[in-house]
């Protein structure tokens, strides 16, 4: 009676037994028990407005609006499947510094460096050898100042009518003849040495970011089969030297939590013996892994296949140095590429024959997908416009030392070192509780 009285007093139609009952097995589950409402949909029996918050909201909610262009483009969280391949970072880092290594112009040199550090600083992670990148800024300025320095200890080749003072000279033997140490210092002497210290302070730094951003395992997984043995090696010095370090600052945590000294011969050879010890242990375990897996197995090769594929890998690897050093050098710079070419193309026949070794499979190999092409083609690009610009306008990129002139900015070479910023607007974001 009551229930009917509060029905009736809130506009609705006092309901009978029947009623009830009909209700309920209506909206009741299994034993009488009420459904538990699905999202977007109103539960039995009830009206349109009577839904529950969680069910109105997600009914409230927008469809999602048709994403822009950028949205399809937009670089994805750098995740296992979505990383970009190491060597990509690689290619891009050596193509700006094959571009530092045709100016001395410090404008050029600090663009590029500027370069660098926006990309490092947008696309690195909080990884341990993520942040060497600080650490090859340092040794490019100990460059800088060791030339400086030696540039006024040993003098320069290069004539100057300003000097700046003079350094007491030291006579030397007959047989040091075309050498001095001290006398005078010409500001013209000290330009070039500037010069020449900042274009490898600037070669240092592409490769600094390089190493920041290619995460060095994933770069040695994806290693040619030819060279398993070396990344193995290498992945393996690479584990143990953190674990090393770990251990040696958990114990001098140790020893100064019990009041022990941490300097000193005494407190060294305390502390070493017990990392080493360690890395014995560590050591023993991870071959004895490794041989239970299969590591160092072969397959048999012809001997002839074995000495064409030294043939064709020494002799691609000669060639790879020669059109290197003829790129970087002003006079070479004809023959460098097509001498490099040539030796890439033979490394590759020989890495390749040398794959034949290896029985292997590589697990969850790292894609080169077309973010990883637009990375290492921005770097060639960079470095392609800077060797044609040193051809078309040589004095922009090497600004005159004698007599002193004021260095300029040449406007389409430093627009097209502006293209090596591609990577971090293309690149995977890498996670925000990783980021720097």
């Amino acid at each position: 009676m009551t229930n009917d009285g509060a029905a009736a007093a809130d506009g609705a139609q006092p309901t009978t037994g029947a009623t009830r009952t009909r209700a309920t097995t209506r909206t009741g589950g299994a034993g009488g028990y009420p459904v538990r409402p699905q999202a977007g949909r109103t539960p039995t029996g009830a009206a349109p407005g009577d839904a529950t918050p969680t069910t109105r909201s997600r009914l409230a909610a927008p469809d999602p609006e048709p994403g822009s262009s950028y949205d399809r483009w937009k670089p994805p969280q750098a995740g296992r499947a979505t990383a970009l391949h190491a060597g990509a970072w690689w290619l891009w880092a050596l193509g700006l510094a094959t571009a530092a290594s045709r100016t001395t112009n410090p404008l050029l040199l600090g663009l590029i460096i500027g370069v660098a550090g926006y990309v490092v600083a947008a696309r690195r992670t909080s990884a341990p050898w993520a942040r060497s990148y600080g650490a090859f800024l340092k040794l490019g300025l100990v460059v800088i100042g060791l030339r400086l320095l030696f540039s006024m200890l040993l003098g320069s080749p290069i004539p100057g009518s300003h000097t700046l003072f003079t350094l007491p000279e030291i006579p030397l033997p007959a047989w040091a003849q075309g050498i001095r140490f001290g006398g005078k210092v010409t500001a013209e002497q000290l330009v070039f040495a500037f010069y020449d210290g900042a274009k490898l302070a600037a070669l240092l730094v592409c490769v600094g970011a390089a190493n920041a951003l290619a995460n060095p395992a994933r770069l040695l997984k994806s290693l040619p089969a030819a060279l398993y043995e070396a990344g193995v090696a290498v992945v393996v010095a690479m584990t143990f030297a953190p674990n090393m370090v770990a251990d040696v600052v958990r114990l001098r945590t140790a020893r100064r939590l019990r009041g022990r000294p941490t300097g000193g011969i005494k407190a060294i050879l305390q502390i070493g013996l017990p990392v080493l010890e360690g890395a014995l242990e560590r050591s023993v375990a991870t071959a004895a892994s490794m041989d239970a897996r299969g590591y160092g197995r072969t397959a048999q090769v012809p001997p002839a296949v074995r000495h064409t594929t030294n043939v064709l890998t020494l002799g691609g690897l000669l060639g790879m140095c020669a059109g290197t050093y003829g790129l970087l050098a002003a006079e070479g710079a004809v023959y460098g590429l097509p001498v490099l070419f040539i030796g890439l193309v033979l490394a590759l026949a020989g890495l390749r024959l040398g794959g034949r070794r290896s029985v292997r499979t590589r697990y969850r190999p790292d894609r080169w997908g077309p973010r990883a092409w637009l990375v290492a083609g921005s770097g060639a690009a960079v470095a392609a416009f800077l060797v044609h610009a040193g051809t078309v306008d040589p004095e922009a990129l090497h600004p005159g030392v004698v007599p002193l002139v004021a260095p300029t900015l040449p406007l389409w070479p430093a627009a097209a070192i502006l293209i090596g910023l591609l990577p971090a607007f293309v690149a995977p974001v890498p996670p925000k509780e990783a980021s720097p």
